[in-house]
């Protein structure tokens, strides 16, 4: 009776230990699920024209996070090889993605094809699932300044709080 009484103690502490672990809150709610996400973005250069003076891409993304995607150039260096920019991304299924302002970098690797060196975007929030979803991802890929065409692959992580 003793063994099985001791036993039972053991179980209920590593129980409680194992609840103290599953409860912990954070930055994105309570018990937060994070996943991997993936994909790729085609979009056009002057894909909807200007925004209040500045260009635009319009195109599709792919992959964990796929739907539309609209980027408005908010500024450039001088040789366009760093671009700063804001995302406007819808999902399939008509959910928005609040992404941070980022700065895209890059290098020409021949006239007008810029190779994207370093892009890195942060999500905070949307519609939806995305409502109290936090991120980070990061890009590599390149832009085609004579025809137009940019392809990204993304890559990173988005944490869904359950508030």
């Amino acid at each position: 009776m003793k063994c099985v009484t001791r036993w039972s103690r053991i179980v209920f502490a590593a129980s409680l230990l194992l609840a103290s672990f599953t409860t912990t809150t954070s930055a994105f709610g309570a018990n937060p699920h994070c996943t991997d996400v993936g994909g790729t973005i085609l979009t056009n250069v002057g894909g909807f024209g200007l925004i209040d003076g500045s260009l635009t891409t319009m195109g599709v993304a792919t992959g964990d996070l796929k739907g539309a995607i609209g980027v408005q150039i908010l500024s450039a260096s001088p040789d366009f090889t760093s671009i700063t920019v804001q995302h406007h991304w819808v999902t399939e299924n008509g959910e928005t993605l609040n992404v941070n302002q980022a700065t895209l970098h890059g290098a020409f690797v021949a006239p007008g094809l810029l190779a994207v060196t370093e892009y890195k975007t942060h999500l905070s929030g949307g519609t939806g699932r995305f409502a109290n979803a936090t991120g980070d991802t990061s890009y590599i890929g390149e832009i085609d300044f004579n025809t137009g065409h940019v392809v990204l692959r993304y890559s990173g992580n988005v944490c869904f709080g359950t508030n």
